[in-house]
């Protein structure tokens, strides 16, 4: 194409200058007839050109500053008009789909009942009971990045045509503002969309924690959206419109535009990070963890350059933040565990909310595990630690070297929990109710590692070989405890009389061996049908045990001593129970209700 005399040049120039013609402001080039548009910039070439000569006019020094204006109009209306809607909740669904497996992604809380629940004094609390977007590849070293064409290649070359004629021109400064200006407003919409607020780290740590779950599981999606597609395209956009126009002006446009938004992204994730510790904070930290551990990849991607260092450095530093957050959340949980400080006994000897609580916890803990693994990386310090302190448990690390650190840490939890409980146990000031206590939470436990093929292999055979040791022994020490004193009363000891003249049973001894026996069961019966084993096999299991026990020495005591009494006066005031009445009456421990409702059962 031949070049333009000056004077044509300057006269296209001063046609188009929209602060002195009004045909010039209402109409925009770059919307017009293509020819226009090229002519234009023909134009601006020639006056620019002519500037390097020795001598230049004044008119000709008004030629480029009114072209240099012109032209930002241009660039600010192509950008404006020819930005295509960006769907983030379409890239949110398409996201889905190429994320990389999680380490561990979001688990599954553990089938309870409704008991169950992990509700959280002090630090624990708990209740009693475009266009169509083209997927490209480039510098992307990355699959999981997804650049779409945030504009249309024949508005991108409009715009790279102007960008190379305003910096040539030495108004590069106020290219990248426009540009900024413009880009940055549409980042601002698209996280409009994606549901992410101007909030200030001060903001985020002063909501309440329910409020601020919710707000991370959305954060985590729009992380993705706008470090994969959004941050990518906007960089891909850059580079299409400024990369070789001059040093490093793309990485400029591309700071100026994300900076402020990338920010406002990662201090969402850094208030969290530096939030007050509380054990209910841990899985959603682990979960940000997890998914900026995804994204640091992207992060290093998209963020490569050294004008977006802080970027980078931003993220790593919240990624550790996190881990560390993590590591003391578990560590304070432990120590919450062994003081949690509830004194009064639970009604029954039922399972504990403490153990509810703790062991569901741990379990949700088993999820995470690979991260977790990554993150604890030392054992924790048992009781062997604190010079002998009585109120610490022990516990001997020689015996889990082939365990790593974080299973450790839940054999930790196990043990102070149980620490804790055999301490609540002390409340009660029945015996037997304080065996049946640690039974019952015990066995839960047990129930709960093994319920959980992750957690079992975590805690491993041999401990929960000494936790069924444990509970079966609390079984045995509950019989002991009640019903040693009850059978004692059918011995044949001191029933048998001799004399001068005649040997024998003492009636009256006799007399009194059954109602001792009587008033020591009924006691028994009256009180232990409101304790509650709340699992129904171990209460069959107990309630079995104690008939192999109490029936025969009954049926045999019955058996020897029947005559002795039916011969006398009142027979039914000594014999009130056949064996078949203490087989129902069995039946009735461990319910949870009082006997008047179990008669009233079997009376209907």
């Amino acid at each position: 194409m031949e070049s333009l005399p000056l004077e044509t040049a300057e006269k296209i120039i001063l046609r188009w200058d929209s602060t002195a013609s009004e045909d010039a402001r209402d109409k925009m080039i770059f919307s017009g007839d293509r020819d226009e548009a090229d002519l234009y910039l023909q134009a601006v070439d020639e006056i620019q050109r002519s500037l390097s000569s020795v001598s230049v006019s004044e008119k000709v020094n008004s030629a480029i500053q009114i072209a240099m204006a012109r032209l930002e109009d241009e660039f600010r209306n192509i950008l404006i008009s020819h930005t295509n809607p960006f769907d983030p909740t379409t890239e949110d669904e398409a996201s889905q789909t190429l994320d990389p497996p999680s380490s561990s992604s979001s688990p599954k809380h553990p089938d309870n009942d409704e008991s169950d629940e992990v509700t959280q004094t002090s630090l624990l609390r708990f209740n009693s009971d475009g266009a169509a977007s083209s997927v490209t590849g480039s510098y992307r070293s990355t699959s999981s990045i997804r650049e779409i064409d945030l504009i249309p290649s024949d508005a991108v070359y409009d715009l790279r045509c102007i960008a190379e004629r305003m910096v040539s021109s030495g108004y590069l400064r106020e290219c990248i503002q426009v540009y900024g200006s413009v880009r940055k407003s549409s980042v601002d919409a698209s996280f409009r969309k994606l549901g992410i607020e101007k909030l200030s780290i001060g903001d985020v740590q002063r909501l309440q924690w329910e409020q601020l779950e919710n707000k991370i599981r959305r954060w985590i999606r729009a992380a993705k959206v706008c470090v994969r597609t959004l941050f990518a395209s906007e960089k891909k956009l850059c580079e299409q419109i400024f990369d070789g126009v001059g040093t490093s002006i793309d990485d400029a446009c591309f700071m100026e535009t994300v900076k402020g938004p990338a920010i406002q992204l990662f201090n969402f994730a850094e208030a969290i990070s530096i939030s007050r510790r509380s054990p209910e904070k841990l899985f959603k930290i682990l979960d940000l963890h997890d998914a900026l551990t995804e994204l640091m990849p992207d992060i290093d991607v998209v963020f490569d350059s050294k004008s977006s260092e802080t970027i980078r450095v931003q993220a790593a530093e919240i990624l550790s933040r996190l881990g560390e957050a993590a590591r003391g959340i578990l560590s304070e949980f432990e120590n919450a565990v062994l003081k949690e400080p509830s004194r009064v006994p639970v009604p029954g000897g039922t399972i504990h909310p403490l153990t509810r609580y703790v062991m569901n916890y741990i379990s949700l803990i088993s999820d995470y595990k690979v991260t977790l693994n990554e993150l604890i990386v030392s054992k924790p310090s048992t009781g062997s630690r604190y010079s002998g302190d009585p109120g610490i448990p022990d516990l001997d690390l020689s015996e889990f070297e082939e365990k790593t650190p974080l299973d450790v840490h839940l054999i930790w939890i196990i043990v102070i929990l149980q620490f804790n409980l055999d301490g609540k146990s002390k409340h009660y000031k029945d015996a037997s109710l304080a065996h049946l206590f640690v039974m019952n939470n015990v066995h839960y436990i047990v129930q709960k590692v093994r319920g959980s093929p992750e957690l079992r292999e975590m805690i491993g055979d041999d401990y929960l070989k000494k936790l069924t040791g444990k509970f079966r022994q609390a079984a045995t020490s509950y019989q002991r405890a009640t019903w040693v004193r009850v059978l004692y009363c059918l011995r044949d000891e001191g029933l048998h009389v001799s004399g001068g003249f005649s040997s024998g049973v003492s009636k009256s001894a006799l007399r009194e061996r059954f109602k001792a026996f009587n008033a020591m069961f009924e006691e028994v019966h009256r009180t232990q049908a409101v304790w509650l084993i709340p699992d129904s096999q171990l209460r069959e299991e107990l309630r079995i045990s104690i008939s192999e026990k109490l029936i025969p020495a009954y049926r045999s005591f019955l058996g020897r001593f029947r005559s002795h009494i039916e011969s006398g006066r009142h027979p039914e005031n000594y014999i009130k129970y056949s064996v078949e009445d203490l087989e129902d009456a069995v039946l009735d421990f461990f319910e949870g209700v009082p006997v008047s409702q179990h008669l009233r059962r079997r009376s209907e």
